[in-house]
Formats: C-alpha cells, structure tokens, sequence
C-alpha cells in the first residue's frame, strides 16, 4: 500500500519537478546572460527583462491558472520597484483593446443567439447539392469574408464544424476523408489567419491596431487597414489552399474522394422566413461596420459604436444581453491581455525595448542593405513567436522592440509593423499556435505529418507575403 501511495506522490508531483528542473536551467542561463550580453543595460532594464522572461516561462508552461499568472506579474512589478503605484502596474488595463474586445465579443454572442449559424447551415446546405467541388472551392473563398461577419474565429469554427461533419455524412465519406480533413483545415488554420483582414476580425487584430496607434506608427481606419493587408494576405492563402489540397491528396492516395454516394439526407430548410429579430441584430451589427467605415476615428473613437450595439442588445424589448452573458465572458483572458499590456508599456517606458533593439543592430552588419534588414527582423519575429502560446502575448512583447529597431536603422515602421502582424498571425506550426488550430488537431482527423507539414509551409508562406509586402507594397 505505501508502494503505491509512493508511486501516485511520484507521479502526482512529476509536472512539479519538470517546472523547478526547468526554471533552474532558466536561472543558470538568464545569469549568464546577464553577465555577457547585459552589462549596457540598467539595473532597471535588467529586471524588466528578467520579468519579461519570467512571464514567458508563465505563460508557456503554465504552471498557475492564466488569472493567477496575470495577478502574480503585476505584483512582481511592485515587489521589484519597476513602477512607482499601484496605477501604473495596472495601466495595462486602461488600454481601449481591451473593451473592443470585450465589446466585440459579447455581440458575437448575440448573433449567434439569433441563430445566424442556421442561416449559414441553410447556406452551405444549399449549395452542397452541387456537389464537393463547390465546397471545396466555396468555403475558402466563404472564409476569406466570414471574419467581417462574425468577429471571433473560434465562433466561426464551433458554427462550421458541425456542418463539416453533416456534409462529410451526406456525401458518404469515411471519418477521416480527404474531403473533411481539407475542410477542417480550412475552418481551422485558415480561418485564424483571415481574422486578419480587418481589425475588427477578432482579438488578435484589434489589439494589433490598438499598439498601431499607442506607438505612433499610424493611425488606420477600417477600410485602411484592410486595403493594405487583405490582399497580400489573400494571395498568400490562395497558394498555401492550392497546397493543401495536393498534399492531401497525396497523403490520402485511396480516398473515395470521386465517388460521392449521399448515404444520408439534409434538413431541408425550415423556413424561409427569418424573424423580425434576426434583421434587428444584423441590420444594426451591419450600421456599425458602416460606422467604422465612414467615420473619423479621432472624432467618434473605434469602440464607442460596439459600446452603443451591446446597450442596444439589452434592452428589455431585445433581451440578448443580460447579466449572465457578461458573468460568462472569458475573463481570465481579460487578465492575461491587461497584464500583457502593462509588461509591454513598462519596456516601452523605462527604455528596456530600445535597448533590445540596439542590441539587435549589433547583430545585423551595419552595411547590411534594406532586404537584409527586413529578412533578419522576420526571423526575429518568427522565432520570439514560436515562443508563445497566445499570439497576443507575443505582439505586445515584440512589438515594442521591432518599432524601436526600425527607429534606429531609419525603416519605415507602418511595414515594419505590418511584418509583425501576418508572421505573429501566421505562424501556426504546433496545434497551439491558435484556438482553433488545437480544436481541428484535437479531432484526431489529422495525422502529426499533416498537420506539421501543412502547418510549417503555410507559415512560411504567410512569412514569405509579409516581407515582400513590407518591402514593394506597404
């Protein structure tokens, strides 16, 4: 009986040993670090950036709940006297991203309320009688634009995975066709990186525009934005989508994928006609993209119109937003992102972001031409993200550095800025790159082969799109 008991406290505490082995190799580094490369850096800086690597520890191996991560962060800012108050380890908070995303999410949860996921059902159901060929060419096309639609990437995939699931049914394939694993990574991968087309696709990019116009490098509207990243983007995606498809059907050589025999029928329609309701929520959600579109935002600034929309949805006559809805919110996030924010401006305020950068000069020859200079700084970009688990995280922590590094060597920040954004959003190799990226995985419909192969050239891909964006188009 102890025998066991001994052998349960082993493994019970085997994840323990792992973090303090892991944290004592990290100490052994960071000091040796110090003392080499270091010694230009303040003692303040040095802290800032000790604190910086011990919130990257946090938040990759994640040996606390994200909250209380978060909490233990902004009190190391006070125990190690990097901020003078209280009010300024908490400034992270005041950030204007952080309630558009709230704000944003809070009405994806009204209209899903008002079932727009059946009026998309009812969609694709329709013009799945056309046969998987239509799917297949229509669905990535669909993605391209649903972001605008619906403003959270993983409510746009719990909306499509059932309906992936049905199709892949009613054409008679097996479990893991060539057919469903395409979709799947369409709604998956895919979608994640065209939440990037507009700001206003998820939290991701709102967040990246917020840091846009924290740190002076532009202040972009809706339509702006989107003119400038959609299109290499896109390009970037219809390659990596023509990819996917041969390599999955080089990986699947005997997939029935030819010969569709529906072993099962579709819900027909059940009623052509929508509510009142359903036109009320949509028609205001479409008033306030317009509202983006066509104002300034220095007059009527960017979160007021969703702040106006979520009032407007709990009203006692529309009754979509109550109490509940906003005790459900994902608050830990909430957490995570405010602390996130304030590590981020921290850097930015005692200079620690421009000390790195410095650093990075060193590194890049000093005849280095502008294409070096832009193909070092996306290497630097990428291996910092692979870092991350959130994508947020590691734009509010690299972002302040790559801003101040094309500062020093005279680089236009908005390409600069714009780099950071596709490779950060793009880089999407482990299953924990994104949400839904590790809900497609989880399905077990993708082999490890596939889903790193798939993931590594569609990285590459997108990494490849940003720099010559940023170098002939941005």
């Amino acid at each position: 009986m102890k025998g066991i008991q001994k052998v349960n406290w082993i493994k019970g505490n085997q994840k323990f040993v792992l973090h303090v082995g892991f944290w004592s190799l990290f100490i052994l580094l960071t000091l040796f670090i110090e003392t080499t490369f270091l010694s230009d850096f303040s003692t303040e800086q040095q802290l800032t950036l000790g604190l910086l690597a011990f919130a990257v520890y946090l938040w990759i191996a994640a040996p606390l709940p994200s909250g209380a991560t978060s909490i233990l962060l902004l009190a190391c800012m006070l125990l190690f006297q990097l901020v003078d108050r209280v009010e300024d380890a908490v400034v992270g908070f005041l950030s204007p991203a952080l309630y558009f995303i709230f704000m944003l999410s809070i009405i994806s949860h009204a209209l899903v309320k008002v079932r727009i996921d059946r009026v998309i059902a009812r969609l694709l159901i329709k013009i799945s009688k056309g046969g998987p060929h239509i799917i297949v060419v229509g669905l990535p096309l669909f993605i391209f634009i649903f972001p605008i639609l619906l403003p959270s990437a993983i409510a746009r995939y719990k909306i499509l995975f059932p309906l992936i699931q049905r199709l892949n049914q009613y054409y008679g394939y097996g479990e893991k066709s060539l057919f469903k694993k395409y979709c799947l990574y369409v709604i998956g991968m895919m979608n994640q990186k065209s939440t990037m087309i507009i700001f206003t696709g998820g939290g991701f990019p709102i967040l990246a525009s917020q840091l846009f116009r924290d740190y002076g490098v532009a202040d972009l509207g809706w339509l702006d934005w989107f003119v400038r990243i959609a299109p290499p983007l896109w390009i970037g995606m219809l390659i990596i989508i023509f990819f996917v498809w041969q390599f999955l059907k080089w990986t699947t050589p005997n997939d029935d994928w030819h010969n569709k025999n529906p072993s099962i029928s579709l819900p027909e329609q059940e009623s052509t006609n929508l509510p009142p309701m359903f036109w009320i929520v949509t028609g205001s959600f479409g008033l306030m993209i317009l509202t983006w579109i066509v104002t300034d935002q220095q007059r009527v600034p960017l979160v007021l119109p969703p702040m106006l929309l979520v009032v407007f949805f709990a009203l006692p006559k529309i009754g979509l937003i109550n109490n509940e809805v906003i005790r459900n919110y994902d608050w830990e996030n909430f957490l995570l992102l405010g602390s996130s924010f304030s590590i981020g401006m921290l850097m930015e305020s005692n200079g620690t972001a421009q000390a790195l950068a410095g650093e990075l000069i060193g590194i890049v020859p000093q005849d280095a031409n502008l294409i070096f200079n832009v193909l070092a700084i996306a290497l630097f970009v990428f291996i910092l993200r692979f870092l991350f688990v959130v994508p947020s995280s590691a734009m509010i922590v690299i972002f302040p550095i790559v801003i101040s590094y094309a500062e020093l060597i005279g680089i236009p920040p908005v390409g600069l800025a714009f780099l950071v954004v596709m490779v950060i959003g793009g880089v999407m190799i482990l299953p924990i790159h994104s949400p839904t990226t590790f809900y497609a995985f989880e399905t077990g419909i993708f082999t490890k082969k596939e889903q790193y192969t798939i993931g590594i050239f569609s990285s590459c891909t997108v990494i490849i799109m940003a720099i010559l964006a940023a170098l002939y188009y941005w």
